[in-house]
């Protein structure tokens, strides 16, 4: 087992994985920025690096900062959270050719499924369901036209090395197609230094469903359910909830047995989940993407399973063999995460980031906080406005959402404003309470109930 890691990340994961290596004995580094002083994952950390200025470009993506950090603490693994570097291969790599283990999926993992494209392909030869769509790559204006045309508008037009929204268009007609794929391509390039995309058929009434996946170097593949990730805001997730409420059984099955059939496919390592869109109107699914990385909503399969999935990361990355009873991981009960964002609702999300004079999180029976912030914390302006997550966790989805209702009562800070409103009249809504709702709901809901209320 490590006896030392370096944590290549900030805020709210940066702790969470302190605290699983201090229950595993296991020593901790921490990296900063130079506003990150004060954070508390600094704070807790056994050892403490300042690797650069505030811009992530010169201090949390600046690779030869960190390995530097690392050499120079002399640790035997990186855990590199979410976001950031958590899906470089070419991190990864040198890593490996510095005798530092990576925390995560392999190098092959991270290129095979960053590639949307090659990822479509080997999920098509493996039998996983996959969005209709164009064979590869779309390499001018008019082969998306013709690729549109077949398959009947409206479509997406999506960069093959995307994520959060980014190189991402609608389509409804050939003028939008002609406009979306160049400001799609352009997007892309600036963004991920790739302009290539690709077409698929736009699902319109569609829930955004994920697996949470494990698997060792030795061959075994576990998946520890689903998590509907629906709520969401400019494909940002504001709400997550395990297990989907729009699932029946027989369709979890199918589901979940294709989930592992993709960790196969793509011999799969360590933790990574793979993520669905649900047709409501077909009621089938297909396979979006894999990302290979601890996700933020991660806590709400811990809750319902028992399992610490950061853990489990360092335990395979390891090297250990993981054999676990098929019943392992089953889940129990129902879990809900609400993810706390410095941001003002009332003002389009605008980032509201400043002084912490005061805060208090809220306790009791099934409820969790996994956060950073602190009162006196002074949140930066240079980074992600997420600075914590609540979980409700119950028996069954109403309870869960009673204690969530509870727990959004209790909260209070003083200070920055936060997305906490917006869930709190979520909650209120009754087609929420019913489980009725898909990618769209947030922004309707925003638009129709929440700000003229």
């Amino acid at each position: 087992m490590f006896k030392r890691i370096l944590i290549a990340n900030r805020g709210e994961i940066a702790v969470r994985v302190i605290r699983a290596c201090r229950e595993m004995g296991i020593r901790t580094v921490a990296v900063y920025s130079q506003p990150d002083e004060s954070c508390l994952h600094v704070q807790l950390a056994d050892e403490a690096v300042c690797i650069g200025k505030a811009p992530s470009s010169e201090s949390y993506l600046k690779i030869a900062n960190i390995i530097s950090a690392a050499e120079v603490t002399d640790v035997d693994a990186i855990h590199p959270g979410f976001g950031f570097l958590s899906e470089n291969a070419h991190f990864a790599d040198i890593c490996e050719e510095c005798g530092i283990t990576f925390i995560g999926p392999s190098q092959d993992n991270i290129r095979n499924m960053g590639d949307k494209n090659k990822a479509r392909e080997l999920m098509r030869k493996a039998g996983v369901p996959v969005t209709p769509g164009s064979d590869g790559i779309v390499p001018t204006q008019e082969a998306a036209l013709a690729v549109a045309k077949k398959l009947g508008y409206p479509v997406l037009i999506k960069a093959v090395a995307g994520g959060g929204g980014k190189g991402m268009r609608i389509a409804r007609n050939d003028v939008s197609l002609a406009q979306g794929f160049m400001t799609a391509s352009s997007e892309a390039e600036r963004a991920f230094g790739n302009p290539d995309v690709y077409v698929e058929k736009l699902v319109e009434r569609a829930r955004h469903i994920e697996v949470q996946l494990l698997a060792d170097n030795h061959g075994h593949v576990y998946q520890l359910g689903e998590r509907d990730c629906s709520i969401q805001r400019r494909h940002q997730k504001l709400l997550e909830e395990t297990p989907s409420p729009a699932l029946t059984p027989d369709r979890r099955k199918k589901l979940l047995k294709a989930a592992v059939k993709a960790a196969q496919a793509c011999k799969l390592r360590n933790v990574a989940t793979i993520e669905f869109l649900w047709n409501e109107d077909a009621q089938e699914f297909y396979f979006m993407e894999m990302n290979t990385r601890i996700q933020v909503e991660h806590p709400i399969t811990e809750e319902v399973t028992g399992a610490d999935l950061v853990q489990l990361q360092i335990r395979a990355a390891a090297g250990e063999v993981m054999k676990f009873p098929d019943d392992e991981f089953a889940p129990r009960g129902h879990a809900i995460e609400v993810r706390v964002n410095a941001e003002n609702p009332y003002k389009n999300f605008t980032p509201s980031p400043g002084p912490v004079q005061a805060v208090h999180f809220p306790g009791g029976p099934g409820i969790r906080v996994d956060s950073h912030v602190y009162s006196g914390y002074v949140i930066p302006p240079f980074y992600d406005s997420m600075i914590g997550k609540i979980i409700a966790r119950g028996k069954n989805r109403e309870e869960a959402l009673t204690r969530m209702a509870r727990a959004l009562a209790e909260f209070k800070m003083v200070g920055p404003s936060t997305t906490v409103p917006v869930a709190q009249a979520l909650l209120a809504d009754a087609r929420f309470l019913r489980g009725e709702y898909n990618t769209h709901f947030l922004e309707q809901f925003m638009n129709d109930v929440f700000w003229v209320s």
